[in-house]
Parts: C-alpha cells; sequence; structure tokens
C-alpha cells in the first residue's frame, strides 16, 4: 500500500470523524443511523492514520505529494 493521501485530506477526515462522534454521543444521531455513522467515522480516522484510501486509486485519486 503506496500512501495515497496528503495532509489537508487527513486533516478533513478526522475532522469529520470527529464532528460524526460528536453527534453521537450527544444523542443528536441515534439508533441504527448512529452506529452506521460512527463506523464511518472510525473508517475515515484509519485511513487517515495509515495514509491509504482504498476508494482511490479505483477513482484514479491521489491527495498525496507528488514525487520528482
Amino acid at each position: 500500500m503506496k500512501p495515497n493521501m496528503g495532509t489537508i485530506d487527513k486533516i478533513f477526515r478526522i475532522t469529520l470523524a470527529a464532528v460524526a462522534a460528536i453527534l453521537y454521543f450527544t444523542h443528536v444521531v441515534t439508533g441504527t443511523l448512529g452506529i452506521v455513522v460512527l463506523v464511518v467515522a472510525a473508517v475515515l480516522v484509519l485511513t487517515s492514520l495509515i495514509s491509504f484510501c482504498p476508494l482511490y486509486p479505483v477513482l484514479g485519486i491521489n491527495t498525496g505529494k507528488k514525487k520528482k
């Protein structure tokens, strides 16, 4: 797995995951939808930590630094 995420992408994903977690733990989003939102937040954090998004190669996206 070659890293394919840039810094801004990682910050955006972690921020989005934090917002989702806050919505879940403050009971704004509950039930099955709440669990789904929490799982998506966990995936966003995980992909940010490993700097690799499995959908990016399929879509031809690379937000990481270009090597010369």
